[in-house]
């Protein structure tokens, strides 16, 4: 019996989870992924939960990254077959159990560490070894939204559905003040007619709080 409130952690692949396993390549070599803002918004939940995030892909792609840095997700593992490795360094990191860890995968290379984690998932397009292994599978595939659908499934199974949309309107709405107040000020700075450098470095410096969101 799986006792859900354990959970502390989220680790999830990237290609068929995140994405719906495209790759897309011009002739200049350059990647190119389709992500969802669906679990962009997914992320906002479970830090709202207070669930750490970790992404943990066998595949190096500058997409992953580049996704991984917008949405504030450090621990961000991006390229090596062996998942164990990572994933071991995360439980070192936090002090975390197996049994205290949910792990949302698709394919054979997750195998290894769903048949570890206290809460292994699977997407609705994964492999059939991955879905028998898997203690939950979400409706949605990879690309439409899955990791969202997967931290809310964790939530509810908590019985912390209210609180954490509660917390998550908190923040959005601290989100929304923040960027009133910083234009506030620069309006305040043009009025009084500082320098345009000055504006430029106000704005720099006072976008970038923790509690911004980025979807």
């Amino acid at each position: 019996m799986i006792d859900y409130k354990k959970i502390k952690m989220i680790i999830s692949d990237i290609d068929g989870v995140w994405t719906d396993g495209s790759i897309y390549r011009g002739t200049d070599n350059m990647e190119f992924k389709k992500f969802s803002v669906f679990d962009g918004v997914g992320v906002a939940y479970a830090r709202a939960a207070e669930l750490k995030i970790a992404i943990i892909s066998a595949r190096y792609s500058p997409a992953t990254e580049f996704r991984a840095k917008e949405l504030k997700i450090d621990d961000c593992y991006n390229g090596g077959l062996n998942k164990l490795h990572a994933y071991n360094d995360l439980k070192k990191k936090y002090s975390l159990s197996d049994d205290q860890i949910a792990y949302l995968g698709d394919d054979m290379v997750d195998l290894p560490v769903m048949e570890l984690v206290g809460l292994p998932i699977a997407v609705a397009n994964a492999t059939p070894d991955i879905i028998q292994v898997a203690d939950h599978t979400t409706e949605v595939k990879g690309g439409e939204g899955a990791f969202r659908e997967a931290v809310e499934w964790i939530i509810k199974k908590q019985n912390r559905a209210e609180e954490v949309k509660e917390a998550m309107i908190r923040r959005v709405l601290k989100s929304w003040l923040m960027k009133k107040l910083i234009w506030l000020n620069v309006s305040f700075l043009i009025l009084f007619g500082c320098s345009s450098e000055s504006t430029d470095l106000f704005l720099e410096k006072g976008t970038d709080f923790p509690d911004q969101e980025s979807w």
